[in-house]
């Protein structure tokens, strides 16, 4: 019994050795510079209900810490032979039931409940994703390599991104298809034809910045702008929002305000920002109030603190992802290292898209910035995925394949539709 419990104990400590303490000290200090941007953010408010979200985010991120440490210390391999599948099925039947039940928030149908069903899919994807071309054992491995196996992947990835599309959010998709994208590639699915989709998708966006700017710009007739539109896979809002990126000047009270008051809120914090709480164009609401405290809350965060705090923030980032990529490297395990570098991808899209919308290099969209963003689904779901991520680095260089030995050896086919 002694030697059980000294078995168990040295089991613990052991994987301690190999906990990321750098990943989750960057983590825990992004969660504390998201909790003060928030108070900052929600103080300059009218409404009393926006003064305590900061303590909601303390709170979301203490449960998301239990969420955290249950997924580190949990072998991840039996998370993905378990629930990958499940939690597959289960994300799509939520995205068909936001679209009939969902609640109207701004012109889209994002939530049902008290959670949002895309921002869970997530994960829910990036695992039976790494399940089923990490997997050496799955039957969808034997043929990843193939054409058939694309078109399995794209059937797989293709399904929830449309029900995420149909809400509308082309945020999400926008991070989604780049993290599974980077997970095929290195999973070796059909390459060829990877590459052409990603040529096609570089042609179509640069073909729909083309479009919109011939049909915005000016001395355009009626007729013509309207032709041009036509045959645009946008909807009118998305139209509006390209427009604003190509011609922010145009109409700087109206659909241009928003992105010129961010310039001007991150721009004024000069080089040390002008400290915690102080943040004039924040408190005097000439950067909106509606989207401070989540799209555009890095604009707080940088006039508050300046380039050096912009700096700091983004070196956090970089102190978070990369563990995950040596994580990757380090993985003797497929399924291990293809969540790992998709997880990566998924938050680094959603950064550089947050910043770079914040300071006019890509459209606006409505992306959260990791962490930093007020948003309680999103704050859970990142912490769990950086538990799964955490679990990979605890348990490497256990036996990688224990868990699918025991089905194989006892049929040859039995668990192998994964």
């Amino acid at each position: 019994m002694i030697w059980q419990g000294e078995r168990v104990a040295a089991g613990f400590f052991g994987k301690l050795k190999k906990f990321n303490w750098l990943m989750f000290g960057a983590m825990i200090s992004l969660i504390a510079i998201g909790t003060i941007a928030i108070w900052s953010s929600g103080n300059a408010r009218a409404e009393a209900i926006f003064h305590d979200k900061w303590i909601s985010n303390v709170v979301t991120a203490l449960f998301g810490l239990l969420l955290y440490f249950f997924f580190a210390f949990t072998d991840y391999r039996k998370i993905f032979s378990i629930f990958a599948v499940p939690a597959y099925i289960l994300s799509i039947v939520f995205l068909i039931a936001v679209l009939i039940f969902g609640s109207t928030v701004l012109g889209g149908k994002r939530w049902l409940w008290f959670f949002q069903p895309s921002e869970v899919s997530k994960l829910c994807i990036l695992s039976l994703v790494a399940v089923l071309f990490g997997n050496p054992q799955s039957r969808v491995a034997r043929f990843k390599h193939t054409f058939k196996g694309f078109l399995f992947s794209a059937l797989v990835i293709g399904v929830p991104c449309f029900l995420i599309l149909e809400e509308p959010d082309l945020g999400t998709t926008l991070v989604l298809v780049p993290a599974t994208g980077v997970m095929l590639f290195v999973a070796g699915v059909w390459r060829r034809g990877l590459a052409v989709v990603t040529a096609l998708a570089l042609a179509l966006a640069l073909g729909v910045l083309g479009a919109v700017y011939e049909a915005e710009k000016p001395g355009v007739t009626p007729e013509r702008r309207e032709r041009i539109l036509k045959i645009l896979p946008l909807r009118p809002h998305q139209v509006k929002r390209v427009r604003v990126f190509l011609f922010p000047e145009d109409d700087p009270r109206g659909a241009g305000y928003n992105l010129i008051q961010a310039k001007i809120t991150i721009g004024s914090g000069g080089m040390s920002g002008k400290g915690i709480g102080k943040g004039e164009m924040n408190a005097l609401k000439y950067l909106p109030q509606a989207i401070s405290m989540n799209d555009f809350i890095f604009c707080v965060w940088a006039e508050e603190t300046g380039f050096l705090g912009s700096l700091v923030l983004i070196s956090l980032f970089a102190m978070l992802l990369l563990p995950c990529c040596w994580i990757a490297l380090c993985s003797s395990d497929e399924r291990g290292r293809l969540f790992s570098l998709g997880f990566a991808t998924l938050i680094f899209a959603h950064t550089y898209i947050n910043v770079a919308m914040s300071i006019g290099l890509v459209p606006i969209t409505g992306l959260p910035l990791p962490f930093i963003s007020s948003g309680r689904t999103f704050l859970i779901v990142i912490m769990c995925g950086f538990g799964m991520v955490q679990s990979i680095a605890v348990h490497r260089g256990d036996d990688d394949n224990r868990i699918f030995s025991r089905r194989s050896s006892s049929s040859p086919d039995e668990g192998n539709m994964l």
